[in-house]
């Protein structure tokens, strides 16, 4: 961005679940690129309540409280700002396989604010003042069409890989890596480190290193050699247990009680079917284009 001469507003949304890791790269990143940081920090107490609330749930993808305010928060500032370009890091080169759906059921879309409020509705200990909602209708259509806020996607029009970016990074800008992707987040490392390939059988490996192998980064055989080791060890795994624990405010026994609560089966209400019928008419209009097996 610094480099084709742009001023960004640059903003950090800080959900309260920063590793260190993840505030030092920051630091250094904008303090090398000289540009100012605006950090948006997310009322503790209601992200803590928020977070307990989709525990009790027995869903699978739990952190849906820090990544609807995420976007939330994205369509907010596009607004009060009145920029009309987002720069968005999402690649072919990392990200081309998605997650499988039948992993988020019961779930509704991450921008599904209808889906959030339910769950806070029906499982949430407090009422939520101060959290930040966004929808469907709003994020998918009124934010770019009507407003004409255009979310570009520049690493997609240079060719890299993975490593190369995390060289560049980490040699002019003493950027530290951390491991799995989204690891410099407490609560997602112990989600997708631990809870989900633990509690449901599943490892987010499998579409991040699938995107590596299909686009010739990795061999399928060197993939396969990753998912033979677990993704954190067992010492990671119950100090992360101890650290979420002490930072829900819960004993460490009421965490495991929530890991032993069966699989969801409540049905929240969600605009899955807006979502839906929208993605169908986007690909009839070739403004998006997905491959599904």
């Amino acid at each position: 961005v610094k480099e084709w001469g742009l001023r960004p507003f640059v903003f950090h949304i800080d959900a309260g679940w920063n590793l260190p890791v993840a505030e030092a790269n920051i630091e250094k990143l904008t303090k090398k690129l000289g540009v100012e940081l605006h950090t948006e920090k997310m009322d503790w107490e209601e992200m803590r309540q928020m977070q307990l609330a989709w525990f009790r749930t027995g869903l699978e993808m739990l952190d849906a409280p820090q990544d609807h305010a995420f976007i939330a928060l994205i369509d907010r500032y596009s607004r009060e700002l009145g920029v009309k370009y987002i720069l968005n890091g999402y690649n072919i080169a990392t990200e081309i396989i998605a997650d499988p759906e039948s992993w988020a059921e019961g779930s509704g879309p991450t921008g599904d604010g209808t889906f959030m409020k339910d769950v806070i509705r029906k499982y949430c200990d407090i009422p939520i003042k101060h959290y930040t909602f966004t929808n469907g209708f709003k994020h998918k259509f009124w934010i770019p069409y009507i407003l004409g806020v255009k979310t570009l996607k520049p690493l997609n029009l240079v060719p890299i890989t993975r490593q190369q970016m995390i060289d560049t990074l980490a040699s002019e800008y003493d950027y530290q890596p951390y491991g799995q992707k989204h690891f410099e987040d407490l609560i997602t490392k112990f989600l997708e480190g631990y809870w989900s390939p633990n509690k449901f059988g599943h490892d987010i490996r499998r579409a991040q290193l699938s995107s590596l192998v299909v686009t010739g980064q990795m061999t399928r055989d060197e993939a396969l050699r990753i998912l033979e080791q677990p993704p954190i060890t067992e010492t990671e795994a119950k100090e992360l247990f101890s650290e979420v624990a002490k930072r829900l405010e819960i004993s460490e026994e009421q965490l495991q009680a929530f890991y032993d609560l069966p699989r969801c089966q409540t049905k929240f209400r969600s605009q899955q079917h807006i979502y839906n019928a929208g993605i169908r008419l986007y690909e009839l209009l070739g403004i998006e284009k997905r491959i599904r097996k």
